[in-house]
């Protein structure tokens, strides 16, 4: 493993939601509890089974996991893994209406104080072909490294103007732990920005412009 201390010069910026029906995305992520964190656009590109990535919630207690979870179920969302103690914490997988997928977990076995609506981490976990070689992509395109486990997991720095941070993971690793076939096509329906400009990265999720952090839709 290794490990950088820098401050990352390139970050998230703000991330968009492509989405059928913005209105009713919007009502499902306010109920959910996120609405602050993400952005929503219009989008009917074809998409297909897995869209290569998964937004995940970090939070205090199993309680929490359960209060979120439980949000995002009454609003709608699928349970693609029931909430569940495993060998990291505490966790389960839903999916957005919009078919957005979104993990929340702790690293918390046990409850140690009530249920809150309050998320200490979002992670953007990006499902690549080659992790090293998204790395070094990304690496060029001005992001520093924090966390770098081999060819399996990589995290990048974030700033306290990004509202989200970026992660890469195995597609099939990733695909495995949210409960989902690891097999799709079409458009990711996920958008960043970034004051590096526009891109396309190897694995063809897509980044914009964006010249100051938004964070509410």
């Amino acid at each position: 493993m290794s490990m950088a201390t820098t401050a990352s010069h390139t970050s998230v910026a703000s991330v968009t939601l492509e989405v059928a029906d913005p209105e009713a995305a919007r009502r499902f992520y306010t109920a959910f509890g996120v609405e602050t964190h993400v952005r929503l656009r219009t989008s009917e590109a074809p998409s297909f089974g897995f869209r290569g990535f998964t937004l995940a919630l970090t939070v205090s207690g199993p309680a929490t996991v359960n209060s979120f979870v439980g949000a995002a179920v009454d609003a709608g969302a699928t349970v693609l893994k029931p909430a569940a103690k495993s060998l990291w914490g505490y966790g389960g997988v839903v999916q957005a209406p919009d078919g957005t997928i979104w993990k929340v977990a702790t690293s918390a076995k046990k409850n140690s104080k009530p249920a809150t609506r309050e998320i200490d981490e979002i992670v953007l976990l990006l499902g690549v072909e080659d992790v090293k070689a998204a790395k070094q992509f990304y690496v060029s395109r001005g992001l520093t490294v924090a966390k770098s486990f081999g060819g399996k997991y990589a995290e990048f720095a974030s700033d306290e103007s990004s509202p989200i941070k970026l992660a890469l993971y195995k597609r099939r690793g990733l695909a495995k732990d949210l409960g989902v076939s690891a097999e799709g096509s079409g458009s990711h329906r996920v958008v960043l920005g970034s004051i590096a400009g526009s891109f396309t990265d190897p694995d063809g999720f897509t980044w914009e412009p964006a010249t100051t952090p938004v964070t509410a839709p």
